[in-house]
């Protein structure tokens, strides 16, 4: 009973004292998996906050579960994104802890769109998620199953950290 008393005491204390996105000059990493159809793999991304509700950063993903059938190098494998982000949380107003943040990125692979949200259980330690769409690919021609791999819908969770 006393563990389940300090539990719940330490986990209300984190959730009172964490924030999902400060404004300017706040800065996220999140670090994940990335699931999508024929692969799956690693997910890296960081956010710097240039304005009370605007981020901007980097994403990468390099995917290493990729079917047998699917003869994929480095290059297919790899992914790097510019993003752009619109913290909305704080405007929703659903918990100080919880940020959700559609936004658009430009990467070696395409144009497209994302959806994610996180949710703080301390002032720097949280989880996310994060759905990914491509707008428009590059290459329209016939793609090569080695280059849809980055042009699909995905699925990325994780944790993320308030640096």
């Amino acid at each position: 009973m006393k563990n389940l008393i300090l539990l719940t005491t330490l986990v209300s204390f984190g959730l009172v004292h964490a924030q999902a996105f400060k404004g300017k000059d706040d800065s996220k990493f999140q670090v994940g998996a990335n699931f999508q159809s024929n692969g799956s793999g690693l997910n890296a991304s960081y956010d710097y906050g240039i304005g009370e509700n605007i981020s901007l950063g980097l994403s990468s993903t390099y995917l290493l579960g990729v079917e047998d059938s699917i003869d994929a190098d480095f290059t297919d494998r790899f992914d790097l994104r510019a993003r752009f982000n619109a913290n909305i949380g704080n405007v929703l107003a659903i918990d100080e802890n919880f940020d959700v943040y559609p936004g658009l990125s430009f990467g070696l692979k395409n144009f497209g769109g994302h959806l994610g949200m996180r949710y703080f259980f301390t002032d720097g330690f949280g989880i996310y998620t994060e759905l990914n769409t491509p707008f428009a690919k590059y290459d329209t021609d016939d793609l090569s199953p080695a280059e849809e791999l980055h042009n699909q819908f995905t699925i990325s969770v994780g944790a993320s950290f308030n640096l």
